[in-house]
């Protein structure tokens, strides 16, 4: 159960301020006039100051740059042209040949390089800024712990915001083992800076398959670890445990799931009678369909077009694949700066807000020579054949908003009479026969966790919800949750959402006692039915 005073909610106008470091004193300079020898000195240590720190700075850096100067010859492309330095590589080699530890000296971890940890400590610091609900959440249940003895594996996106949702958890009371749920999408200096924490961290940018599969089977089979909690992004920690430790699966006391494929994974257990733990869908929270879905990807997908293919939108002709919650965001954000955009649609309800929005619904086959930029956001497979890939135009850019890399069937692109050339990180040409090349991004995987970045804050809602599903499984009496998939009860969605309103300066109405009656309410809510989505 989760405690009142957690759902207590009071507005917060305490704000925290960061002290910055600064390159020289303010208030030395502040009385100094442009000319003369005194503001001369004083300029020109400033100048030399900066350019030591800078030097300090990236150190680090240019060894590795040094070291893969050699490779320019040979057509590679430097990953440091990627938005962080997540994506930096210092060698080709593996991490998993790697014997790397800690200034601590701790050991459980696998990154691509743990001398990075200081960068992605200050990645982590800004995200804090950006993700008030859940830091608040952390304030407010720290004393409590209800999380205290919660060991939980976590197999999702590796990002700065999910590092701050881990030290969220580990400050109520957790413990965890934590891997990458997609093999493109980690920030390497963020998974080095939570190992540099002595958190068991099993993820880098480019895994292999094989990798990936190795990274999460490391965080479950740990000795002296026993989990009893799986918090998962797509259903990879939830099938390898259930496949390979069965009887450790069923030990699980609850399941949190945020994606719409690993949602489909629990639903299919449960329906077979496999199901044998409680799971707690939060994909279909209000708080994460409506925001993350909806708002983060109205965001994220221009950034990913952007810094990967410095495409102009206005014009182009679009084809989004999907008009559900990210399909919406897609299409609202391509629509704003001057794109064409078709929609393909199975479901009517769906088809018919897409129309209402302004958007043609057609089939794939009808559009598919003439588009300029294909987006897949179904969480289906095979949406997009290698037949449909055949019949793209010259420059076609083609990528995936869903969380499954299944919806493009890249596989079939793997012969030998196309031509796949690297242009930069995450961007490959493919070139058929008769010269035509089409852009694929991230090789049919998410492209916006891939390529760029996503919102801080809208993670901060989704993130405060996964923290608050876990508590809710990890604390609920025996029996209260069976061998089923549950929905988060609407008084967390709206708990959730009242500790993000405090950034805005938000001033709910309060129901007079009237009021609340005639409409059958509680003045303190939950102001919509479970049912409500």
């Amino acid at each position: 159960m989760l405690s009142k005073k957690m759902f207590s909610f009071r507005s917060n106008n305490n704000s925290s301020t960061e002290n910055f470091d600064k390159f020289n004193s303010g208030e030395k300079m502040a009385n100094l006039e442009d000319g003369g020898e005194e503001a001369y000195r004083a300029r020109a240590g400033r100048k030399r100051h900066s350019v030591q720190l800078d030097k300090r700075i990236t150190q680090q850096l240019m060894g590795s740059i040094d070291r893969r100067s050699s490779n320019a010859s040979t057509g590679t492309v430097d990953s440091l042209s990627s938005y962080t330095g997540s994506s930096s590589e210092e060698d080709d080699s593996n991490p998993r040949d790697k014997q790397q530890r800690t200034t601590k000296g701790f050991t459980d971890f696998c990154v691509k390089n743990i001398d990075h940890a200081a960068f992605g400590r200050r990645e982590i610091e800004i995200a804090e800024q950006e993700m008030p609900g859940l830091m608040a959440l952390r304030r407010r249940a720290e004393s409590d712990k209800p999380l205290s003895g919660a060991k939980i594996i976590g197999c999702t996106h590796i990002t700065a915001q999910t590092a701050v949702l881990i030290e969220t958890l580990i400050s109520l009371g957790a413990s965890i083992r934590w891997a990458a749920c997609n093999i493109y999408s980690t920030q390497n200096e963020v998974a080095a800076a939570l190992a540099e924490n002595s958190q068991p961290i099993f993820a880098w940018k480019g895994e292999t398959e094989e990798d990936f599969w190795w990274s999460i089977d490391k965080c479950v089979n740990a000795e002296g670890w026993q989990p009893n909690m799986i918090l998962d992004d797509g259903g990879d920690a939830t099938h390898l445990m259930l496949k390979k430790y069965p009887a450790m699966f069923n030990m699980i006391k609850g399941i949190v799931e945020e994606s719409v494929t690993g949602v489909h994974r629990l639903y299919q257990l449960s329906k077979s009678g496999k199901l044998s733990v409680p799971a707690m869908n939060v994909n279909d929270s209000v708080t994460k369909t409506k925001f993350d879905n909806l708002y983060s990807c109205r965001e994220s997908i221009l950034d990913a077009l952007k810094r990967t293919t410095d495409v102009m939108f206005g014009g182009k002709q679009v084809l989004i694949c999907g008009y559900g919650e990210v399909g919406k965001g897609c299409g609202a954000a391509l629509k704003g700066l001057g794109a064409i955009v078709n929609v393909t649609e199975i479901d009517p309800i769906c088809a018919l807000q897409a129309c209402m929005d302004g958007f043609r619904v057609v089939k794939l086959d009808e559009v598919i020579r003439q588009i300029d930029i294909l987006i897949t956001c179904t969480g289906n497979k095979n949406v997009v054949t290698r037949q449909h890939l055949d019949r793209l135009k010259n420059g076609c850019i083609v990528c995936n908003m869903g969380h499954s890399n299944t919806e493009i069937d890249v596989a079939s692109l793997r012969t030998p009479e196309l031509t796949w050339e690297k242009v930069r990180s995450q961007v490959d040409h493919i070139i058929w026969p008769d010269g035509k090349r089409i852009i694929m991004l991230a090789e049919g995987r998410l492209v916006n966790l891939s390529c760029s970045s996503v919102p801080s804050f809208v993670v901060s809602i989704t993130a405060t919800t996964q923290a608050l599903a876990l508590i809710e499984l990890f604390n609920a009496p025996q029996g209260r949750y069976k061998q089923d998939v549950y929905l988060l009860p609407k008084k967390m969605d709206e708990y959730v959402a009242s500790l993000h309103l405090p950034t805005f300066d938000a001033h709910l109405t309060e129901l007079s006692d009237d009021q609340a009656k005639y409409l059958g309410l509680n003045k303190a809510g939950p102001f919509k039915p479970n049912y409500y989505r």
